[in-house]
This record gives structure tokens, sequence and C-alpha cells, in this order.
């Protein structure tokens, strides 16, 4: 994954921790950074226009006004921030019928995606031991707004949709049979770490994936960005990029 060759515009939607471990990686990458939109100065369709892709990594109660910022100004928007996914549909239909560009994730890191898959293929096989019964713990640092993660959340989704004997997830811990808990917790300076543990009466599986630091992310968003200008009009994750297939 070396330079890319093709400069781009890209404005910053967010210029917290994570987008000032972005900005580095995008100018090594040969890339401008012409707009660091914070409280300060804010982003608006004017000073998005003329970019060539905007990544969004600010809070959840933001992102959607960026996102409508972005398909306005016309600028493919890759979207770091979680905690809007309620909205979801409403966002697909806006970018659908503008006919831009929007990628998405819960989380950019290659080595979670690598997880995500992982989650799938081993839940799938779970389904004939029903011995063994999932639980999903992650730990951030104090600063994340929301809880569960994200990550957590994809993570509770991978099982659902492969492993029958579960049907949704629950924030908390449960001995339900048909419950999944997810639980969370918050303490200082911990990137992230997620763990999904399979217990049965005579062993324990674990899937963990742990974040030492912010980079991972943050590489995978400047990937996602240059690789989202060159693709038709649409909404697109990671798996759309990385285009795992199990």
């Amino acid at each position: 994954m070396g330079c890319n060759s093709d400069q781009m515009k890209v404005a910053l939607l967010g210029y917290g921790k994570m987008g000032k471990v972005i900005e580095p990686i995008l100018l090594e990458r040969g890339h401008d950074v012409v707009l660091k939109a914070n409280s300060i100065q804010p982003a608006s369709v004017e000073n998005i226009k003329g970019c060539d892709v905007a990544i969004e990594i600010s809070q959840p109660h933001l992102a959607l006004q960026h996102i409508q910022m972005c398909v306005e100004a016309k600028v493919p928007i890759v979207v770091g921030t979680t905690g809007w996914y309620d909205e979801l549909e409403k966002v697909k239909d806006l970018v659908t019928r503008q006919q831009q560009k929007l990628l998405y994730a819960t989380n950019f890191s290659i080595g979670v995606q690598l997880t995500f898959q992982l989650n799938k293929i081993l839940a799938k096989w779970m389904n004939a031991l029903p011995q063994y019964h999932p639980e999903i713990e992650e730990i951030h640092h104090t600063a994340k707004l929301d809880a569960p993660s994200g990550t957590g959340i994809t993570l509770a989704e991978g099982i659902l949709e492969n492993l029958d004997r579960k049907n949704q997830w629950v924030n908390h811990s449960s001995s339900s049979e048909n419950e999944l808990p997810l639980t969370s917790v918050r303490t200082e300076n911990v990137p992230g770490t997620h763990t999904v543990t399979y217990v049965s009466p005579v062993d324990s599986i674990t899937l963990q994936h742990t974040a030492h630091n912010r980079q991972g992310f943050a590489l995978g968003a400047v990937l996602a960005a240059e690789w989202l200008p060159n693709q038709p009009e649409g909404m697109y994750t990671m798996q759309d990029f990385l285009k795992f297939e199990i």
C-alpha cells in the first residue's frame, strides 16, 4: 500500500484526536488537506466545494449535517463517525437520489475488518455446537461518546446473521438462550479492544482484536478516501473496498 499517485484535495470534517492522526498520513501520501473543520472553523457547503473527497470523523450529532453538506457540494464522503445509524436508510435515500458517493464503516482498521470476517465464519461453524455460548466485550477510552461501540455492534450483527440460536444483542450480561450479551467498558487510554468469546462447560474460545494506537484506523480511512472518488455513485462499506469473500 504505497503512496497514491493521484494528489487529492481533502476535507477533514472533524479535527480532534483522530483527525490529527489522519492528517500526517494524508500528507505523507501526497495529498493536500484544504479544510480542517472544527468548532472554530465549522464545515459549510461552500468550504467543502472543490474538494476531491471528505473524511468525516467528528461526533454523531454532526455527522448527518456533514453528510448533507457533502451531498449538496457533490463531494464524495468517507464517514468514520458512528452513532447515527438509526438514520442510515434516510442517508442511503439521499445519496442515491442525488447520485453521490458515500462510504461508511464502524471501523476502518484492516485488522478489524479481518476480525469481522473471522467472526462470521466462527459463528456459522458454531451452529452445529450448541454447547458454546457467545458473548462480546468492547473496551474503549473514556472520551468515546457511544456505547456500545459501532465495532461491537458490527460484531454482534455478524453473529446474529450466522448463529441461528441468537436473535438479538443486549448491552448487558445475559444468560438468555436467544440473547447475545455485548458489554461495554470505558477506561483511560484504551484505543479499542474487542473480544468475542464462546464459552462451553469444558473450555472457551476467544477471538480478539486489540488496537495499539489509532494508526490502523487512520490509514484505513485514507485508503478508503483514495478509492471512493473513482467508484460509481452509491453507498459503500469497507467490504466493498476490501472485497472479502466468505
